[in-house]
């Protein structure tokens, strides 16, 4: 590609190597940059990165606000399969790249470009989540990551950027990534890759140290309808306003912070610290809110496929037909689940401390070993024979 007149969509964050690419591919491909950054939450002082780039020598930039379009069409269908990968990672930065692709896709074919670029690294598991992405969308647009290319440090980036006067957030003392949106803030590289080393304080910005949190615990109410939620301590609001909402006031109380040694999709080990205080508590909430409303089997059942869910998420898979027919599950399971769940938020904890709900499955007259006990003790005996008899069987012919 060497055509001046050519356009090339870019995956713009403001960020040290999204900055620095503007430059690099007029001076490398000869190609125009329309940048878009698109906003899932947390970002701040977007008509100036818009003006950035166009100073560094985009010939357009555009700001697409997706906060309610990520929360609706990403975070409630993740929120439904309780995803965490590993356990743990409630995938903050796989959520939004398919959303984003979306997006790049859509500016691509509004300004006839003939390519997309993003930032990502070699190393990194967006690239795979973006490249899948967009070619799953569009298979004739030509992807370019010059992260990829260039075998640049980020040292190597930032003196790059300084000789052409370009500004990036980045300070060679303080060289963090961080990714971040409605679903928390992901931060790596710098200090954090020692995995002995405790993350220092000045990586944290949406949660308080623990020890210097209230020393009072507070108790949110979180309301769901049909698995998604609605209302917040009896506040109707919308799923990208309640998420916002639940982060700031997990993240008073200390909770939301993750430090993990990471499986990445191109088979190497990493160091991860996260944010996500709202994230978590309602996936917290959520998955409490099913056991109380879904019966066991189903229950059973859907945390196998949610394990899937939380791993076709992490490697790129959002757009696969397997993903399409897992999410279809997923919804059909939510049908029931409404209800609230009282939390309970303390000194870096988040608990449970009640639910209760018009579709719950739990009958105090059948739980109660009280005096109004209503369940059939006679049907005990019999059944622990049948259902051990296969058991006893086996152990006769074996003796």
């Amino acid at each position: 590609m060497s055509d001046g007149n050519k356009k090339v969509v870019l995956a713009y964050s403001g960020g040290l190597d999204t900055s620095v690419m503007i430059r690099w591919l007029k001076e490398e491909y000869g190609l125009e940059t329309v940048a878009v950054l698109v906003d899932v939450g947390r970002a701040t002082g977007l008509e100036e990165l818009r003006q950035k780039a166009l100073d560094i020598g985009a010939v357009e930039a555009r700001v697409i606000d997706a906060r309610e379009e990520f929360a609706d069409d990403f975070l409630a269908p993740a929120l439904a399969a309780n995803a965490l990968y590993e356990g743990k990672y409630p995938l903050v930065s796989a959520l939004s790249r398919p959303l984003i692709s979306r997006i790049l896709v859509e500016a691509a074919r509004e300004t006839g470009a003939v390519a997309v670029a993003h930032g990502c690294t070699a190393k990194g598991n967006d690239q795979v989540r973006f490249d899948l992405g967009i070619r799953a969308l569009d298979p004739s647009l030509e992807i370019l990551a010059p992260a990829r290319e260039w075998g640049l440090t980020r040292q190597q980036a930032m003196e790059y950027a300084a000789e052409h006067g370009i500004p990036v957030p980045l300070k060679k003392e303080s060289p963090y990534s961080i990714d971040e949106n409605l679903w928390g803030r992901a931060i790596e590289c710098g200090p954090l890759e020692d995995p002995w080393r405790e993350p220092p304080e000045d990586v944290f910005e949406v949660t308080t140290a623990p020890e210097k949190a209230p020393d009072e615990p507070a108790y949110i109410e979180v309301e769901f309808a049909a698995g998604v939620p609605v209302a917040l301590d009896g506040r109707t609001l919308l799923l990208h306003e309640l998420a916002a909402a639940v982060d700031d006031l997990a993240g008073a109380h200390g909770f939301g912070r993750l430090d993990m040694v990471e499986n990445r999709l191109v088979g190497i080990k990493s160091r991860e610290v996260y944010e996500a205080p709202g994230a978590l508590a309602l996936i917290m909430a959520h998955r409490d809110l099913e056991d109380l409303v879904l019966p066991r089997e189903l229950t059973h059942f859907k945390a196998g496929l949610e394990q899937k869910f939380a791993d076709m998420a992490y490697n790129g898979g959002w757009y696969d037909p397997l993903m399409d027919a897992i999410r279809a599950f997923m919804d059909s399971t939510q049908q029931r689940v409404s209800g609230t769940v009282r939390l309970k938020l303390f000194k870096g904890g988040c608990s449970v401390a009640g639910r209760k709900s018009p579709m719950a499955l739990y009958e105090h007259g059948l739980a109660t070993y009280g005096s109004d006990d209503d369940f059939s003790h006679e049907a005990a005996k019999g059944f622990c024979e049948l259902w051990g008899l296969p058991l006893e069987v086996w152990a006769k012919k074996n003796e």
